[in-house]
């Protein structure tokens, strides 16, 4: 018997919202990670971009737990000597929740054009309207997320 593989022409995608309100950050980020690589299909192929649409929204009610908020650091490198610039993860959240999350998420996914590829599919909203309705998003609930 061979082994199926699937071919672009039959990749079905969907899309997805999750309401980001008082989920932990990490939690959040792993699953939408494997939403957005495909591997929650029963055709997954590495490969491949299998993966499917995913809106966040709500996102500057993320959360963090045991002040990681406070004592992470998030590093930004201009590629000029001395240019190195860090600020904590609650200043990152203040300004700009919805880079975050990008950001976080970005981290889990494969590098290279693949990769690339898949995180053009994350939509990020800090507040709870976007505007993508007219593809009636399917809700997911990540209660098993939150912060205990």
């Amino acid at each position: 018997m061979r082994t199926y593989s699937p071919k672009a022409s039959e990749i079905q995608r969907d899309w997805h919202i999750i309401d980001a309100e008082g989920l932990v950050l990490g939690r959040l980020c792993t699953e939408v990670a494997r939403i957005l690589r495909g591997k929650h299909k029963p055709v997954f192929a590495p490969h491949m971009d299998m993966g499917d649409h995913v809106i966040i929204i709500n996102a500057s009610k993320i959360v963090m737990t045991s002040g990681k908020a406070n004592t992470n650091m998030v590093y930004t490198y201009s590629g000029y000597p001395g240019g190195l610039k860090s600020e904590t993860y609650q200043n990152l959240l203040n300004r700009k929740p919805a880079d975050a999350i990008a950001r976080s998420i970005g981290g889990m996914l494969p590098k290279g054009p693949l990769g690339r590829q898949m995180i053009k599919k994350l939509k990020v909203y800090p507040g709870a309207e976007h505007p993508h309705a007219a593809q009636a998003p399917k809700v997911l609930d990540l209660s098993a997320a939150k912060a205990r």
